[in-house]
């Protein structure tokens, strides 16, 4: 089994690879999603930040002070 960085870095490359097909770039002149490439590709970075700091705030303890 993969683990998760390897997972990103394999999407990551998917996406490069998607931006890059003539398919795509056919349909990229007239093709306006809500979401882009990049915001996928941006999302993969941001998990990649939450992996390496993680929050310093135990979520589980802030929920049970919280009740």
């Amino acid at each position: 089994m993969k683990t998760l960085q390897e997972l990103i870095v394999d999407a990551h490359l998917a996406i490069a690879e998607i931006r890059n097909h003539p398919e795509y770039q056919a349909i990229a002149k007239t093709y306006s999603p809500d979401l882009t490439l990049g915001d996928a590709a941006t999302a993969l970075t941001y998990l990649e930040w939450e992996l390496e700091n993680p929050p310093s705030i135990n979520v589980a303890k802030l929920e049970a002070f919280l009740e």
